[in-house]
Formats: structure tokens, C-alpha cells, sequence
């Protein structure tokens, strides 16, 4: 049990995080609802399981009320008092949150002051009526800046060809936060370019089955010093800060993945946390490896693998190196 939160909760504390934000499990059991609470560090929550709503407001205002539910996806304004309710009776309902605890509370180390402040941050909550009813404004580069998203496993995506694979992609600006998010797709049969960012990406699988490699270091370094995940549905992973990675579907389905993160378009942090050319060539300054310029045992390897399997390759069109 979590005194704080009145909850079975649990801290995840992942390598690739670097203590930049981090992640915990709040579970509540059937009818059950949270304790208030506010704090002065950013947070996102996704329902992994279950239904219920959640309350929002300032000291002295009415609260603001919205239902979320498998699959919904939502941050809570910064500083603002807020509380969970589990709308089900009998069933407990589990959501994940990321938040930028870690290096607030490195950089106040002050919990009095982190979970009391007084100060009401009008520019990231105005207790509007509409503020989490899902509408939004879609930008350039495939950014829906929101409050709230129902279900980001049906959210329609946009293509980004520069990434590889047929994939598509949306970007998430939420409360005004420095933390963003993500929702990447690839197709059956496909890989995605390999790239590089910023600590602190939390990726977790929405549906698909597959493998990631991970390096540190050069874009061409031996296949001995890759690193291999293996994911499936609800798989939590983080690459390690400037680690090289990519990811492969083996499986039946477009594989599709959150990810909660630094390197937001509206607001910037430092240039590590970043995510600033991840679908440009490495070769003009990118943090990309190009498909033509990939370790040849990539390709073999995942032909190998989907075969064994009994899935189709569609790689053919896109010029990697075998």
C-alpha cells in the first residue's frame, strides 16, 4: 500500500531514464478512488487497465471532472490537486504514470515545498469546462497539442516517411508541460531506421510482437556489443541516453508503441534531452543510419527470424543493405 497515494502503488526506476523522470504502477482496487495530491513536477498517466474518472483543481475552485479508460491517455496539470476514481465496482483498474519527479527533486530537495506550494500555474491550467473533453489544434510535423486522448490504440496517425518502414507517427503536447509523448506505428514485416535521442523515453507496446537492438557509441559498432529486447504487448522498455537503437516486427500485427519523453517541439530542456535529428542521416549530422548504411547482418537476421515465424518481409522497397 502507498500512504501518499492511498493505492497499491510501485516506483519503476529504468536504466535509460538516467534519473530524468522516471515511472510508477498506481492500482485501485474496485470502487476505490486515490488520495488528492498536487506536486510540482509534470506527470502523464495511461490507463493500462480498467475505467473510471479523474478530478482536477486549484485550491478554493470546483473541480473538473473527465472518464477515462483503457487505452486513455492524460497529464495532469502542473501543481494542480487532483484524484483518481476507479469507476468499477468489482474491478481494479492499473495505470501507468511518468513523471519528472527525479530531477525535481534533485534540483529543490525539498519534499515540503515539491507536494505544497501554494503557487497556481494560471498558463498550464485554466479550469476551462472543455480543457479535457479531447479537442485540439494538429500542427506541422504531426503534433496534436490536447489535454486528454481517449484511446491512443485507434488514434489516427500520420506518416513519417523520413523514419522508415511505412511507419506513421503523432506527437503529443499536453498542459503546456516540457514532457511529450508519442505514438509510433510500423507495418507486418518491416523494421524501422535505426536512430538515436535523448534519456528518459518510456516505450511502452501497444500491440506487436518484435525485437529491438541498443549500442552505445559508434553507429557502427560490432553486432557483439548490441544489446537485445525482445517485446510483446505491454513490454516497458527505455534506451539509454544517445544509445543507438531499432526496432524490428515479427509479427502478425503493425506493431504500435507509446513513448513519454523529453524533446518537446513547444519547449525545450537541454539539447542532451533532446530528440532533435532523429530521422536525419548521421552522415549530414543526423542521429539516423540510413538503411543502405546498416551492419548487413541486421537484414539476414530479421529475414531469418520472420521466416521461422512464417511472416512475410516487405522490405524490398525501401534499399537496405544485405
Amino acid at each position: 500500500k502507498w500512504a501518499r497515494l492511498d493505492a497499491k502503488g510501485a516506483y519503476l526506476r529504468l536504466m535509460g531514464a538516467e534519473d530524468t523522470d522516471n515511472g510508477y504502477l498506481i492500482e485501485l482496487d474496485g470502487g476505490k478512488s486515490s488520495a488528492p495530491e498536487k506536486h510540482l513536477f509534470e506527470e502523464y498517466f495511461f490507463v493500462l487497465t480498467g475505467r473510471g474518472t479523474c478530478e482536477v483543481w486549484n485550491e478554493g475552485e470546483k473541480p473538473t471532472s473527465f472518464e477515462w479508460q483503457e487505452g486513455s491517455l492524460f497529464s495532469v496539470p502542473l501543481n494542480t490537486l487532483h484524484r483518481l476514481h476507479n469507476g468499477s465496482g468489482s474491478l481494479a483498474a492499473r495505470l501507468l504514470a511518468v513523471t519528472t519527479m527525479p530531477i525535481m527533486m534533485n534540483l529543490l530537495h525539498n519534499t515540503e515545498f515539491l507536494f505544497s506550494c501554494p503557487y497556481v500555474f494560471r498558463d498550464r491550467y485554466d479550469a476551462r469546462k472543455e480543457y479535457f473533453d479531447g479537442s485540439g489544434t494538429l500542427y506541422t510535423g504531426r503534433v496534436w497539442e490536447t489535454n486528454f486522448v481517449a484511446d491512443i490504440k485507434r488514434f489516427q496517425l500520420k506518416e513519417w516517411k523520413e523514419r522508415g518502414a511505412g511507419g506513421k507517427n503523432i506527437r503529443f503536447e499536453f498542459a503546456n508541460n516540457t514532457m511529450v509523448s508519442h505514438v509510433s506505428e510500423f507495418p507486418v514485416g518491416t523494421y524501422k531506421k535505426c536512430h538515436r535521442h535523448g534519456p528518459g523515453y518510456h516505450v511502452v507496446l501497444l500491440s506487436g510482437e518484435g525485437y529491438s537492438y541498443l549500442w552505445p557509441g559508434d553507429p557502427d559498432a560490432p553486432a557483439n556489443t548490441w544489446t537485445e529486447v525482445k517485446w510483446k504487448t505491454g513490454t516497458l522498455f527505455v534506451p539509454p541516453g544517445r544509445w543507438w537503437h531499432q526496432h524490428f516486427n515479427t509479427g502478425r500485427e503493425p506493431a504500435r508503441y507509446l513513448a513519454i519523453r523529453w524533446g518537446g517541439n513547444k519547449w525545450k530542456l537541454a539539447e542532451y534531452l533532446d530528440n532533435q535529428g532523429v530521422d536525419k542521416d548521421v552522415n549530414e549530422g543526423g542521429n539516423q543510419i540510413e538503411y543502405p548504411d546498416q551492419d548487413p547482418t541486421i537484414h539476414r537476421t530479421y529475414v531469418e527470424r520472420c521466416a521461422a515465424k512464417g511472416v512475410e518481409v516487405k522490405m524490398d522497397e525501401f534499399n537496405v543493405r544485405v
